[in-house]
């Protein structure tokens, strides 16, 4: 267990490192202002516009960092520093979410996939763990059989969790490719604006990308420890 928690430990100090240059990145970039004057819902609703998409609303939602596109309603939420801001983080950010507008409407099929894991992941993500630790107990207090079983049902819960998280990856990015084709191709933002408004995208990603190897390494850790058990 001890080992369990190093490796958490360490996952969760990298997280924190590429968290904090994802804030420090924004920050700076949101100091560098647009050169056309557009605010990230002005952006978000042309971009929407140029892709022949009608039927998805912009909105304002309260936070930070809680952008997101709701393919339940169809609306693509901005956080208010990104709604009403004119700045390359805010432009990177809105195309960024219009971007999964695109791949809705063009039924992408990684986010077909990831949506249909969304109600298995979400009850999944919050019992493998107890489960696990629980068929572990019930395994070391009265030897393998149910105990055993009971773990393998957490892991194979966990494993949907990790397979979720991997599929989340090739969603963010292709969203982020989508959302800077469409900046310069329609040059809409200025060299100085758009090198930003990459940088600040490939952070975003990274934290995808810890989030996923952190899965990973979990559901390894608990294999492990339920397959050393069993021999």
């Amino acid at each position: 267990m001890f080992t369990y928690y190093i490796l958490i430990g360490a996952i969760a100090l990298v997280s924190w490192l590429v968290s904090n240059q994802l804030k420090s990145k924004f920050q700076k970039y949101s100091k560098i202002h647009l050169s056309n004057g557009m605010s990230g819902k002005e952006i978000a609703e042309k971009m929407l516009a140029d892709n022949g998409i009608t039927d998805v609303k912009v909105i304002s939602t309260a936070g930070r960092l809680t952008d997101h596109y709701n393919p339940q309603n169809k609306t693509v939420n901005l956080s208010e520093a990104v709604y009403a801001e004119r700045n390359a983080s805010a432009a990177a950010v809105a195309a960024h979410e219009c971007g999964h507008a695109v791949q809705h409407a063009q039924a992408y099929s990684w986010l077909t996939m990831r949506s249909q894991l969304v109600p298995v992941v979400s009850i999944s993500s919050k019992m493998s763990q107890w489960l696990i630790i629980g068929g572990l107990v019930l395994g070391a207090a009265s030897g393998a059989g149910l105990g055993f079983w009971v773990s393998v049902v957490g892991l194979l819960m966990m494993g949907m969790a990790t397979l979720f998280s991997f599929i989340t990856l090739p969603v963010e990015y292709d969203a982020s490719n989508r959302a800077l084709a469409w900046l310069k191709n329609k040059n809409m933002l200025a060299p100085q604006e758009y090198a930003g408004a990459e940088d600040a995208l490939k952070w975003a990603a990274r934290t995808y990308l810890v989030a996923a190897i952190g899965a990973l390494a979990s559901l390894l850790y608990w294999a492990m420890q339920i397959l050393g058990n069993r021999n």
